[in-house]
C-alpha cells in the first residue's frame, strides 16, 4: 500500500494546494499528517478544511496545542504573535477539527503497524533530527513505521526494526529549500521517498503580510530556513 505524509501545513494555502495536486497525481491509498497544520501563515481555516477533508490520520503539534490553549510559553516572539492571531481568526468548525486530534494515531497499513507523533514520542515539543534517530524510537512507538515532524526537515531513516520517516514541511520548510515537502511511502517495496514542489511564495507572503503576521514569517518563506 501507499502512504502519502505530509507535516508543519503552518497555515499556507498556497504550498498545501500545490502539495496536494501533485500528491493525488501519486493515488496514494491514504494521507496522514503529522500536526502543525496552523500556525505561522495566513490561511488557518482553509488549512484546516482541507486536511480534515482528505487527511485518513493527523495529529495535533505544539502550534495546534498552542492556538488551542493559548500557552505560549514555549515559543519564540514570532511564533506566539502568529499563535495568538491564529486563536483569534479560528472559526468554531476549525477549532473543533484540531480539538478532535489526538497526539499521537496508530493504525494498521496492511500487516505494517504505523505510528504517528508530531515531535518525538510522547513528547511534541522534542526535535528528533535524522542523527538521533535509533531503533529505540521504533520500540518505544509499538511500529514497523514511525512518522514524525515538527523539525521542518525532511529525512526517511531506515533501521534494522522498520522505518522512520519526516516528511518536512509543507508551509515552512527549513533546510535550505523553499519548495514544500512531503514524503510517499510503499509499504510492499519498503521504499519511502521525499517530494517537493514549487508553489506560489508570492501569494503565501503577500497574506502573511496582508493579515498583520509579522514580516519576517514572510520572509523566511523564500529562504526555507
Amino acid at each position: 500500500m501507499r502512504m502519502a505524509i505530509i507535516a508543519d501545513v503552518h497555515s499556507n494555502l498556497q504550498a498545501l494546494g500545490s502539495v496536494v495536486s501533485d500528491i493525488q497525481r501519486s493515488e496514494p491509498d491514504i494521507l496522514v499528517c503529522a500536526g502543525d497544520i496552523v500556525g505561522y501563515g495566513a490561511n488557518p481555516n482553509e488549512c484546516c478544511q482541507i486536511t480534515k477533508k482528505i487527511c485518513t490520520h493527523a495529529v495535533q503539534g505544539n502550534h495546534d496545542m498552542s492556538v488551542l490553549t493559548g500557552n505560549t510559553f514555549s515559543m519564540n516572539r514570532y511564533a506566539a504573535a502568529a499563535a495568538d492571531w491564529t486563536s483569534r481568526n479560528l472559526t468554531d468548525e476549525s477549532r473543533r477539527h484540531l480539538t478532535a486530534l489526538g497526539r499521537e494515531s496508530k493504525f494498521m497499513l496492511g500487516r505494517v503497524s504505523v505510528a504517528v507523533h508530531h515531535g518525538s514520542v510522547g513528547n511534541p515539543l522534542e526535535y528528533v533530527y535524522e542523527e538521533n534517530v535509533h531503533d529505540g524510537l521504533l520500540a518505544s512507538a509499538e511500529a514497523d513505521i514511525l512518522i514524525l515532524g515538527h523539525t521542518h526537515v525532511p529525512y526517511v531513516k531506515k533501521l534494522p526494526s522498520g522505518i522512520v520517516v519526516n516528511p518536512g514541511s509543507v508551509g515552512q520548510p527549513r533546510d535550505g529549500d523553499n519548495r514544500a515537502s512531503f514524503a510517499i511511502l510503499d509499504t510492499e517495496r519498503k521504499m519511502c521517498e521525499i517530494h517537493r514542489v514549487q508553489y506560489d511564495i508570492e501569494r503565501a507572503y503577500e497574506a502573511i503580510i496582508g493579515a498583520g503576521l509579522p514580516v519576517f514569517l514572510a520572509e523566511r518563506l523564500f529562504l526555507g530556513r
